[in-house]
C-alpha cells in the first residue's frame, strides 16, 4: 500500500473500515497538507549551485533559520516566512528552492486475518514466480549478499518475533525526524527505528524477507537479503521530503563507505504530489554511488503518480491484482496461481496511480491488492491483508535484490532496463473481481496504468547477465 501520495479523493470501492484505528490511519493518509505552516513559517528546501559555505549559510540565515545541511548534495533546509520563498529562489547561489513537502503512507484497504489454519498465503509470490504453490521456492536466488534499505516507518518493537534477527542490519538502522515548518531541525533519533507503532514498515519488510507466523514460516521475495530499516516517517505514517532526502543520502553514504562491496537497494513505499529539489538531488547522489531505488507509484488512480516514484531514475511500481481473490471465501489465498503466467488472470487496481503526463514515468506492475503480512493493532500480534502500491513496491525491490545477487555490479539504469524488457505486457482492459463481502465488480484500466507490464522474478533474472 503505498503511500498516500497526494490526498484529496481516492477511488477504491473496496475500502473497509474494520477497526477504528485502521480507519484513522487511512484518513491520515488521505489528508492533503502539502506544506507545514506554523505562525506563517514554512520549511524551505534549498539546492545550491555551489558547495555549502559559511558565508552562504550566514546569508540564508538573514532570510530564516537554518535547520539542516546536507553538504554531499549541496542542500540546506531553512525555516522562514512563506513570503521569503521567492526571495530565496532569486538568490544568485541558489539552483532551486521549494517548500518542504509532505510524504505519506497508509493502507488503502485492510482486512484482518483471524485464522491461518487454512494455509499460508503465497499468492503474491506465486504471481511473480518466486514460489509455486505446493512446491515452494522455484528460483535459485534468495538475495544473499544484498542489502535492502526500507525507508518507511521503521519496525515495530517486537520485530524479532516476525523476522530472524540476523536478517535485520541493526548496525546500519537509522531514524530521522523533524522537517516541515513546524518541526524544525531534521535530526537523527537513535533507536526509534525499532519503536514504530504504525506497522506499515513492518508489513513492507515482510514482503521482502518473509515472516514468522507462529510455528509457520512464510516465504519472501528475497529472504536472505539484509534489511536496513531507515525510519523517515512518523507514527502516523507521514513525514517531510527533507527527512526522506536525509534518509536517501544516508544510504548513499553507506554504499560509498562500509557497503561499497555489496549491492544496495532502496525501497520507498511513500510519496507526495510533487518532486522536491533536495529529494531529487539525494536520489541522484545515491544512484551515483551505485544504489538502486524502487518506489511506489501512488494510490491516486487517474489523478496521477506521486513522487519520488514518478521521477524517471526511480523504478516505479503500480499495483496489480489476481482474479482469484476472494473466490473461495477466506481461503482463496491457498489457491494455486496458474502457470505459466496468463495475463488474463491479472488486473490493475483502481487506486493505482496512472502516468497522466510525460513528466511521470511508470515502469512496471506487481502484486499490490490484498497482500498478507504482519500489521499490529494496539500492539497485538496480528496479520492483515493490505492493498496499495506500498505493497507492490517491495515485491519489485525484492526482485531487484535477486537480480543484484546474480549480477553484483548491477546499476540502476540496467535494473530498470532488464525489468521493463522482461515484464509481461498487460494491455488496457477490464476484469470482474470479487470483494471480501462476496460482491463482485468490474475493474477497468488504460495503458497509462501498467508501465511495461507485470514484473516476474524468473523473467527478470533471465534478462540479467
Amino acid at each position: 500500500m503505498v503511500v498516500h501520495t497526494t490526498g484529496g479523493t481516492m477511488r477504491h470501492t473496496r475500502l473497509m473500515a474494520l477497526i477504528t484505528c485502521i480507519a484513522l490511519v487511512a484518513m491520515l493518509a488521505l489528508s492533503n497538507v502539502a506544506v507545514a505552516q506554523t505562525k506563517g513559517m514554512i520549511g524551505i528546501n534549498v539546492l545550491l549551485k555551489t558547495d555549502v559555505t559559511k558565508s552562504i549559510l550566514a546569508d540564508l540565515g538573514t532570510h530564516g533559520t537554518v535547520r539542516d545541511v546536507i553538504a554531499e548534495i549541496k542542500a540546506v533546509t531553512i525555516q522562514a516566512k512563506a513570503s521569503e520563498l521567492a526571495v530565496i529562489q532569486a538568490l544568485p547561489y541558489v539552483a532551486a528552492a521549494n517548500p518542504d513537502t509532505e510524504r505519506k503512507t497508509g493502507p488503502v484497504s485492510t482486512t484482518a486475518v483471524t485464522d491461518f489454519s487454512g494455509g499460508i498465503n503465497t499468492w503474491d509470490l506465486d504471481a511473480i514466480n518466486v514460489t509455486d504453490f505446493g512446491v515452494g521456492r522455484t528460483i535459485g536466488y534468495d538475495g544473499t549478499g544484498v542489502y535492502v534499505a526500507v525507508l518507511d516507518t521503521g519496525l515495530v518493537n517486537n520485530w524479532p518475533y516476525y523476522f530472524p534477527t540476523e536478517r535485520i542490519a541493526t548496525q546500519y538502522a537509522k531514524c530521522f525526524g523533524g522537517g516541515g515548518g513546524e518541526a524544525g531541525f531534521v535530526s537523527e533519533q537513535p533507536n526509534k527505528w525499532g519503536q514504530d507503532q504504525n506497522s506499515h514498515g513492518t508489513h513492507v519488510t515482510s514482503t521482502i524477507l518473509g515472516y514468522n507466523m507462529g510455528t509457520r514460516l512464510v516465504n519472501g521475495v528475497a529472504p536472505m537479503a539484509k534489511i536496513i530499516p531507515v525510519k523517515v516517517l512518523n507514527q502516523n505514517g507521514s513525514g517531510w521530503s527533507s527527512v526522506v532526502a536525509r534518509g536517501i543520502e544516508y544510504v548513499g553514504e553507506l554504499k560509498a563507505g562500509p557497503l561499497a562491496n555489496y549491492p544496495v537497494v532502496i525501497n520507498m513505499s511513500l510519496g507526495g504530489p510533487s518532486l522536491d529539489a533536495m529529494e531529487k538531488a539525494a536520489i541522484d547522489y545515491a544512484i551515483e554511488q551505485g544504489v538502486i531505488i524502487v518506489a511506489s507509484a501512488g494510490n491516486e488512480g487517474t489523478a496521477g503518480m506521486g513522487y519520488p516514484g514518478a521521477y524517471a531514475p526511480v523504478i516505479s511500481v503500480a499495483a496489480s491484482g489476481w482474479i482469484g481473490e476472494w473466490t473461495t471465501a477466506g481461503w482463496w489465498r491457498t489457491l494455486n496461481v496458474p502457470d505459466p503466467t496468463n495475463i488474463a488472470d491479472y488486473y490493475i487496481t483502481d487506486f493505482s496511480s496512472r502516468a497522466i503526463d510525460t513528466e511521470q514515468d511508470l515502469d512496471v506492475a506487481a502484486p499490490g491488492s490484498w497482500c498478507v503480512g504482519p500489521y499490529q493493532v494496539n500492539g497485538q500480534i496480528s496479520y492483515y491483508y493490505l492493498g496499495g502500491t506500498s505493497m507492490a513496491s517491495p515485491h519489485v525491490a525484492g526482485i531487484v535484490a535477486l537480480m543484484a545477487q546474480k549480477y553484483p555490479s548491477l546499476t540502476a539504469p540496467q535494473a530498470e532496463t532488464f525489468l521493463e524488457a522482461s515484464a509481461i505486457p498487460l494491455p488496457a482492459g477490464s476484469r470482474t473481481i470479487y470483494n471480501p463481502d462476496g460482491s463482485s465488480e468490474t475493474i477497468s484500466w488504460l495503458d497509462d496504468a501498467t508501465g511495461a507490464g507485470l514484473a516476474t522474478a524468473d523473467a527478470a533474472l533471465a534478462a540479467t547477465p
